[in-house]
């Protein structure tokens, strides 16, 4: 059972995460829309949080080469939950719309609360998982107003590995998280093997790495590469404190932030259902607070 201070922490840590990630479907959008290429975008992503997290490191005496167990847990980390997950999500939203990548992140809690069952861990209690249900539901209703399948019905398929890469992320981060090492830590380095991917990925594929189609979209870039700079410590903290079920609702948080978002910045308008599915959304996210102050799950091998 975690003290009161770190249920408190979790739960600001879901909203704060949750918020920042809710920027990169709009983000994603414009993105996309200026032609910039899916590999290079989620290239900014990972860039702008190993970038932010770098000096910090460096001041605090905690950069140093990951080795052994840190080792296995950046590289798997990186190449599963980042490098794979956002190359799938900035490819498919211009052929599936972000309605529909954006249903993908909603079924993320629920594959991960069967994989977290699967490898005997905790489990939310009943009024957690209430609140997964409403999120759920909210979500789908958030991105079918926003976008019904846009692709053909392969891209659509396709689409159905986001949730699952990131459950399988979510439980191997828990189970396999190193003894004693700090989330910082943790997101630079998974982050910069994703950095690597990209560009071994982006120069095997065209030859080139087209980063002057950022010019593009320069305001976008540095709103992306700050958010993710600012988002992937706590995204680890929340891992460390929250266990994956928890972390995995990021997605709920998401949805909601995201229609605020495309509202105010890309002027879209969203119907009734819409706006009642983010509204079913908040009702889930409170029971989840509720559970969580409630009972919390944290793993094991986890140090503050």
């Amino acid at each position: 059972m975690l003290e009161a201070g770190s249920n408190r922490q979790a739960i600001g840590l879901l909203l704060y995460t949750g918020g920042l990630f809710g920027l990169n479907f709009p983000l994603g959008k414009l993105a996309a829309g200026a032609g910039v290429s899916p590999l290079i975008w989620a290239l900014v992503v990972s860039i702008g949080a190993a970038g932010l997290l770098l000096p910090g490191l460096i001041l605090q005496g905690r950069l140093t080469l990951p080795r052994g167990q840190m080792l296995r847990y950046t590289v798997i980390s990186g190449l599963l939950s980042f490098a794979l997950v956002n190359a799938l999500v900035f490819f498919l939203i211009p052929r599936v719309g972000a309605g529909y990548a954006g249903l993908m992140f909603a079924l993320s809690p629920v594959v991960t609360l069967a994989l977290t069952a699967l490898a005997g861990l905790k489990i939310p209690g009943r009024l957690g998982l209430y609140g997964i249900g409403l999120g759920l539901i909210g979500a789908v209703l958030v991105a079918l107003g926003r976008g019904s399948i846009e692709g053909a019905a392969i891209w659509s398929v396709l689409a159905f590995a986001i949730p699952f890469a990131l459950a399988l992320g979510n439980v191997y981060r828990t189970l396999d998280w190193p003894e004693g090492a700090h989330p910082a830590a943790l997101a630079f380095w998974s982050h910069s093997w994703a950095i690597l991917t990209y560009v071994v990925l982006q120069l095997g594929l065209s030859g080139d790495l087209p980063l002057d189609q950022l010019r593009e979209v320069p305001l976008a870039t540095i709103i992306q590469a700050i958010a993710a700079g600012l988002m992937f410590p706590a995204y680890f903290r929340l891992q460390q404190v929250g266990g994956p079920v928890l972390l995995s609702q990021i997605g709920y948080v998401a949805a909601a932030v995201g229609l605020g978002t495309g509202t105010v910045l890309l002027g879209e308008v969203y119907g009734i259902a819409t706006w009642a599915g983010a509204a079913i959304i908040a009702l889930g996210i409170g029971l989840t607070v509720r559970a969580q102050i409630k009972r919390a799950p944290r793993p094991s091998s986890c140090t503050a």
